[in-house]
This record gives C-alpha cells, structure tokens and sequence, in this order.
C-alpha cells in the first residue's frame, strides 16, 4: 500500500476522530452541560443520568452506547466498532479534563448558538471519518430499513422523548434550548459531513467487482447492481452501482481499498429515494 493510501485508510480518520472528539466534548462541557442544555441520543440521556446522581458523564456515555456498538458491529463491522469505541472512549475522558474548566459564557443564547455550531463540528468530523459517538443513531439506521421512517425522522423522535423528559425533570425553557441546540447542530453536521440519512450512491470501476459485491452484502447487507463496462485504455471491466447510507460509506471505501487498490470509485449525493433500496443480509 503507498504511503498516501496508508494516511488516507488509517492515520487521517484518527486524526479526524481525535479532533471531532475534543471539540465535541469542549462544547458540551464550557457550553452545554453547566447550563443543563441536553444534545440527544445517548448523550442526552447520559446527561440527564449524571445530573440525577454522582456517576460521571463520561462514564454513562460508554456503558450505555456498548449495546449499541455491539448491533453496529454486526451490521457496520470491525472497523466501525473501533473507531466509534476510540471516539467515545476519547470523548469520555476529554469530558473530564473540560469539566473543571468555566463556562465560556453564562448567555443563553450564546451557550445555545455556539455550544450547537461546536457540537455539530465535532460530530461530523467523527461521523465524517466512520465513527460514532451515539449509538441511537445505529437503531434508528436499522428500525428505517423495516418501517416507512427516514433516520433522520426516528432520531428526531428519540430526542423529542428525551427534551420531554427534560423539561419535566428540569424546566420547559431547558428542554427548548435543548431542542433549539439539537436544530442547530444537526444543520452543521449536514455542512460538515452532508447529511444525517442522505443516501450515497456509489460506482465502483474495478476488475473484482463480483468479489466487492459480495463483500458489500455480505458485510452491510446491500445489493450492487453489476454492469459490464470497458474503458478505452483499461479493456474490460465491471461497474458496480449502490445506494448506501451516509454513515456506510467508509466501510465500503474500505471494502474496496482491500481488494483493488486500483478501482475507480465515485460517490454521489442521493436526493430521492423510490422503492427499496435497503436490502436484508443473509444472516438478517
């Protein structure tokens, strides 16, 4: 594998996954959490756990997201798991070097605006490199497959439950700044990382497309379309055509970059979606 290949596949989505970590948990912990500002998912709950008792934020944050890697493991693979652990393992513990540190500002409106634009800057950088730091959204991939709900539209009403719980436990005026916070950052991570539940379609150029189609169902449970091509220079070769989900485009790349280092792969926005194009895997 060159050397550009290695940074590219290994080194940069660390790095990525470093970065989106400390500016996600900077923006919780000097924005968020001192104004009891909740983000969604897991880490909403989480939040409203360690207001509740003594246990840490951090902690909460992996012990409840293991169920969910787990299910991320067998649909998403090896990779996703440990990418998605190191974000959130790092996340955790940058939560606690930011804790002791002042709130930024005690403005509501500020926390609000900045707190949000922060936290979707660092999410999308870890879900940008195949990372994770909430499980709910995995749930909400899967439960989409099986229902007339987008993802977007099921993590929507995961949270809706949580600012409710919220405003109950706390004040309605928390669980609208909390819901305010969920709108913004949503709208960065569609900047940073295009899209919650956008659909991707890819073409795969390559002389194992039998092989990497397999591999795709195998793994993540999607049908390729094959298509017989020949390129000018090239000769014959095997086009490959998917439509996948945001957060499996890197296993994919993945996939691709293990069995032909020298396929020619472009990836594509989706804006409409007509018919089924989710299909169940075998072990499914």
């Amino acid at each position: 594998m060159k050397q550009d290949n290695v940074f590219t596949a290994h080194i940069l989505p660390f790095l990525l996954l470093t970065i989106g970590a400390a500016v996600a948990a900077f923006a919780l912990e000097e924005f968020l959490v001192p104004f009891t500002i909740l983000d969604g998912g897991v880490v909403g709950v989480s939040m409203i756990l360690a207001q509740l008792t003594p246990l840490k934020l951090g902690l909460y944050i992996v012990v409840l997201n293991v169920p969910f890697l787990l299910l991320g493991l067998k649909r998403l693979g090896w990779r996703f798991l440990v990418r998605a652990l190191y974000a959130m393992v790092l996340f955790s513990v940058l939560l606690e070097v930011f804790a002791p540190l002042p709130a930024i500002t005690d403005q509501d409106l500020l926390v609000v605006v900045f707190g949000g634009v922060l936290l979707g800057l660092g999410v999308g950088l870890i879900l940008r490199a195949g990372g994770c730091l909430d499980g709910t959204e995995i749930v909400a991939m899967i439960l989409s497959r099986k229902t007339s709900f987008s993802t977007g539209q099921i993590i929507l009403g995961f949270n809706i439950i949580i600012y409710g719980v919220a405003g109950f436990l706390f004040s309605i005026d928390r669980a609208l700044f909390s819901l305010l916070t969920y709108f913004i950052t949503s709208r960065i991570i569609d900047m940073v990382e295009n899209g919650m539940e956008q659909g991707k379609a890819l073409m795969i150029i390559t002389d194992q497309g039998g092989h990497i189609a397999d591999a795709i169902y195998e793994q993540l449970g999607r049908t390729c379309t094959l298509i017989e091509g020949s390129g000018m220079i090239s000769g014959k070769k095997t086009v490959l055509y998917c439509v996948l989900t945001r957060i499996e485009v890197p296993t994919v790349k993945q996939i691709i970059r293990d069995m032909d280092g020298s396929a020619f792969v472009t990836v594509t926005d989706v804006s409409e979606i007509i018919g089924q194009h989710i299909k169940q895997g075998k072990d499914a």
